[in-house]
Order: C-alpha cells, then structure tokens, then sequence
C-alpha cells in the first residue's frame, strides 16, 4: 500500500515589520515614585515624535499669544493703530511682536504696552532661542533604522537546538562595526530564598560584524551552559521571560554611535520551524531582499524541537 505524502510545513501568519521597536515590558504598574513633571520636559520633548512636538510648540505658541492678547486689551489704549477693545487686533499685534515681524501699522502707545511689548519680546527671544534648539538637536541626532522580526525561533540546526532571530538595516547606508548584545530577564531563587528577576547574556555565534548592511540572522546555540537549556514554551509563560536585543554600531553617514533595541516575550517564540529566505539573486546579478516576507515563518511538524514541544503538551 502507497504511503501518504508527509504533511506540508504549516505556515505561521505574517506580520509587517515593526515600525518601532517594541521595548516596554507590559502590565508595569510604578508606585512610590515622586511626580516631578517638568524636571526632564527637555528628555521628554526629545523622545516625543515630530508630530507631538509640532503639536506642543504649535500650542505654546498660540497660548501665548492669547495670554499677551488679552493683556492688550485689559489694558485699554496701549495699541496704535488698532481698534480699542478688539481681541483680534490685539491678537495678531501679538504674533508681530513675539516673532518680531512688525509691519508697521500697529505699534505700542504709551508706558503700559510699551512695557507689554517688551516683555513680549524677551518671551518671544527667548522660546525662538529654544524651540530652535531643540528642533535642531532633534533633527541632528542620528537614529539607527534596524527592523527586527516579530518571532524569535526556537529550531533545530546542524543537528542542535538554536534560538534564531532576523534583523536587517532599514537603511541605504552601512552600520560599522555593529556589535549585538541579546539577553534574557528570568526569575531565580537563591539559596537563601530570595526571589529576584536577573539578566542572563545568551552566547551568540557571531555577536558582531564589521558591516551591517542588509540583513543579520542571530544564533544562540541552546547547549547545557544556555539560559534556556530545558525551558518549554509553557515554562517560558510561567516565568513570565523576556529576551532584550540591543544593537550598537557607527552610523557610515553621520559618523557617529547609533543604537537600536528591542524586547521579545514568551508569546513571541516559535518552536520548530525557520524562517523564510529574503534574499535572491537578479537576472542581472544584483541582490534582492524582499522585506514583504521579513516576518514569515514556516513551521515543520518534523522538527525535533517542535515534535518535544508538542511531547511536552501532551
């Protein structure tokens, strides 16, 4: 009797590559820490996204201007040029005093708007002083580009059980002198019973390159010395592990240090399987890497470390 054709290799549902690394740890809940909320606004503003930081400075900007506007006004005829009384007269009067524009149809009248003007002013130097500076600090400051895949896998290779992970440089340019540096954050006892979470560095077997340039598959070879040595996937929940990935390198552009990181969890690992090649050849010789299928995995039933996973279940 004709044998039946082995299965097929499952195929694990593909997601895009991150746009920004995931880093955070989940259902972190901080007590006890004084709230000092305007002490690093200067790391806050530089952590925060463009379209955040338009969105503060377009509102500083605007609230200033109406505080400023409405002293106008309080303070009666001190416009020339402008209708007493009128808000939006004194309004843009505002703008043309913070941004020292001055059109010349409306200026300041008598001791009391001269004294608004001036103090508008210096409010005015001193925010384009700063708003310069940060705009031009967070512009200059270079980034490392560095997509990671959404899985980690855990598979067997040259007869061995590995960890494997993907990352390629989102950019045209080159990452010199890369160096990787993957870690792993899992409970432990000691001998005294004290419960404490500690980091533990997993070997890799190339843990630094002279170019990064396209694509980098990261491998831990899982041996009796490894972290994970023995770990299932429903120990790896129970622990609660989590696998920090940090890349450090000099960016060829800007000559200067970039840095990327990421975190995967216990959810995140695939057992027995690989990843898909990216990576082929043109006609005319030229590489190609299709990101498209950056993060897709096929599972292989037969894979020893899937076939003791599924063992392990059962």
């Amino acid at each position: 009797m004709a044998s039946s054709p082995p299965p097929s290799p499952a195929s694990v549902p593909a997601t895009p590559p991150p746009v920004a690394p995931r880093v955070g740890a989940p259902g972190v809940v901080k007590i006890g820490l004084e709230k000092r909320s305007f002490d690093d606004i200067y790391h806050f503003l530089m952590e925060a996204s463009w379209a955040r930081l338009f969105v503060i400075i377009a509102a500083i900007y605007l609230s200033t201007n109406v505080v400023f506007a409405t002293l106008y006004v309080l303070s009666g005829d001190s416009i020339a040029g402008a209708e007493k009384g009128s808000f939006a007269d004194a309004f843009f009067f505002s703008v043309q005093t913070l941004s020292t524009v001055g059109y010349g149809v409306m200026s300041p009248k008598g001791l009391l708007g001269g004294t608004l003007v001036t103090f508008e002013a210096f409010v005015g130097l001193l925010g384009m002083a700063m708003a310069s500076g940060l705009m031009f600090s967070k512009f200059a400051r270079p980034t490392a580009r560095v997509i990671f895949s959404s899985r980690v896998i855990i598979t067997t290779r040259n007869g061995k059980p590995c960890l494997v992970m993907r990352m390629a440089n989102g950019r045209g340019n080159e990452i010199v002198e890369a160096t990787l540096r993957v870690s792993i954050l899992k409970p432990e006892i000691t001998a005294e019973g004290e419960k404490m979470r500690r980091f533990h560095d997993l070997v890799l077997t190339r843990s630094q390159t002279p170019l990064f340039t396209l694509t980098w598959m990261v491998i831990h070879e899982i041996n009796e010395a490894s972290p994970l040595h023995g770990e299932t996937a429903d120990s790896l929940r129970e622990m609660s592990v989590r696998m920090i990935v940090t890349l450090t390198g000099i960016d060829s552009t800007f000559a200067q240090t970039v840095h990327a990181r990421t975190s995967y969890f216990a959810e995140d690992f695939v057992w027995g399987g690989r990843f898909v090649d990216v990576t082929s050849q043109l006609p005319d010789g030229r590489l190609q890497v299709d990101y498209t299928k950056f993060n897709d995995v096929v599972v292989d039933p037969k894979d020893p470390v899937g076939e003791a996973k599924s063992s392990a279940a059962a």
